[in-house]
């Protein structure tokens, strides 16, 4: 196996293997495992594996979710469908900067992400180390955010374009969650940054310490928000990949963010992700 990273800070590509022989080689499987913990997003060409095979492999980090909103494989539950055609809309929504389902009470432990059909340019995905993000913050507000803690929300994200009866229903099967400004990896004892586009709104802001008027509290803990936010988009934490048929990308959804990039015409774009179940932030 070959370790290429890609950026000084998040990213590896790796090739002279195939992920389909990890489902049954323990010892490959610990050394895939401990470089994505290492470099917090793998990458590999040429991935050639079945559906049946991508469920496999996957599953070998742990249990695999479903997802509300969109579709999984009928006869592999757990393979999400993110399936892009031509007939959709030219102005079709895309992405923002995100962690995979922090509306839940346990967000993803990862995904391992393959793309089966793509534009033959555009429709890059681009993750970020946050991680570093939190690293690069300013000492003052590393402090002002020590312990907060906040609210992340399906309603306000996926069920924001539902009818008021769906968007209700969806949110009393997903009740939004709360998780810490500042999470702490598990494997590693790392800090990150832990708020995303479906964070609405810090839940402890309203404090003696931090508001000396009412008159403070929302204009103050909005865009204390918007701009920790807003460390997602800074190039020197990210990294970016272009698609090809068969690549795949293998992500540690505790320490990222990603962003599908809209920039490609009304075509087919067809990816096929298996999320894993994850803990709950500390």
């Amino acid at each position: 196996m070959r370790i290429e990273p890609l950026t000084c800070s998040i990213g590896a590509e790796l090739s002279g293997i195939n992920l389909a022989d990890a489902i049954g080689d323990d010892g490959l499987f610990a050394e895939i495992r401990q470089l994505l913990v290492e470099h917090k997003v793998l990458f590999l060409r040429d991935q050639n594996f079945s559906r049946a095979e991508h469920v496999a492999f996957a599953e070998r980090f742990g249990e695999l979710e479903d997802h509300p909103v969109a579709g999984s494989d009928p006869d592999h539950p757990g393979l999400v469908r993110i399936y892009k055609s031509p007939d959709q809309p030219a102005d079709r929504y895309e992405n923002a900067w995100h962690t995979d389902a922090t509306w839940r009470e346990a967000p993803p432990f990862g995904c391992v992400l393959r793309c089966i059909e793509c534009p033959p340019v555009g429709g890059d995905t681009m993750w970020v180390d946050m991680v570093k993000a939190y690293e690069m913050l300013p000492a003052h507000v590393k402090q002002q955010i020590e312990g907060l803690r906040a609210r992340h929300s399906i309603e306000a994200s996926f069920g924001a374009a539902m009818p008021i009866d769906k968007r209700l229903a969806l949110k009393e099967q997903f009740p939004d969650a709360e998780h810490p400004v500042v999470r702490t990896h598990p494997d590693t004892g790392e800090k990150i940054l832990f708020v995303n586009a479906f964070t609405t709104h810090f839940t402890n802001f309203h404090t003696r310490e931090r508001v000396r008027f009412g008159q403070d509290a929302n204009p103050g803990g909005a865009d204390l928000l918007r701009y920790l936010i807003s460390q997602a988009m800074i190039p020197e934490y990210q990294v970016r990949w272009r698609w090809q048929p068969h690549s795949v990308a293998i992500w540690d959804n505790r320490s990222t963010q990603h962003y599908a990039v809209m920039d490609y015409p009304a075509c087919h774009r067809k990816m096929e992700r298996a999320g894993i179940v994850g803990d709950k932030p500390y």
